[in-house]
């Protein structure tokens, strides 16, 4: 569902209030397609209830395009050229992602490296760290980071230990984390989002699938 704010009857925020009661729509993807300038309280409001925020602009139907596709499933290959057109060119050009700064927490340095040119093509700013405490320390000395993509198989302290970790620590208390790990089992959702992460993709990593995510939780 693609959802304005402004509607005549009641608030997009009751509106998603009311959806969320209801269990067959439990797992319906909102993105919320808005001009209201939010606050900082909206905001965080709204992240917990939808699934991507846009704010129409210049770029915005590009982006929900994007995200449409991303909710939908939809491979790339079955829109129409136009529309891939569309999609490549902003992220060729990719100013949500720009200048971002992205922790990745791997105990494997392939996967690091792998991850860090890929993000680094798209002029993201990236630290990494091989262990749970390592990531912690960056985190605490290392200001202005955007988002944590953390893997959860780690030796000695894994992904789900350093996520509830770093939720214990106040400031980082609505960190964006994104949550990757190597095992697609049912159940690996809710285990990950209730260990502390915001969202959760399983390896082998599909790329244009990551880079919507980031650009969701890096706004």
């Amino acid at each position: 569902m693609v959802l304005d704010l402004g509607l005549t009857d009641m608030t997009g925020f009751a509106l998603l209030d009311e959806i969320g009661k209801d269990p067959a729509l439990k797992q319906l993807p909102v993105i919320v397609y808005t001009g209201k300038e939010l606050s900082l309280k909206e905001e965080q409001r709204l992240k917990r209830l939808a699934k991507s925020i846009i704010i129409k602009d210049a770029q915005s139907p590009e982006l929900l395009l994007d995200e449409t596709s991303l909710y939908l499933h939809r491979p790339e290959a079955s829109l129409d050229e136009e529309k891939r057109r569309i999609i490549e060119k902003m992220r060729l050009e990719d100013p949500a992602l720009a200048g971002k700064s992205v922790l990745i927490v791997d105990d494997d340095v392939r996967n690091i490296f792998a991850l860090t040119s890929l993000l680094e093509q798209h002029k993201v700013k990236t630290h990494y760290s091989e262990s749970g405490k390592g990531a912690i320390e960056i985190l605490q000395n290392t200001p202005g980071i955007d988002v944590v993509l953390m893997d959860v198989m780690m030796p000695d302290m894994d992904g789900y230990e350093t996520m509830t970790a770093i939720r214990k620590i106040a400031k980082f208390k609505d960190l964006p984390i994104i949550a990757l790990t190597a095992k697609a089992m049912k159940g690996d959702r809710e285990k990950c989002l209730e260990a502390g992460a915001s969202d959760y993709i399983a390896k082998p990593v599909d790329i244009p699938q990551l880079l919507s995510m980031l650009r969701v939780w890096s706004r």
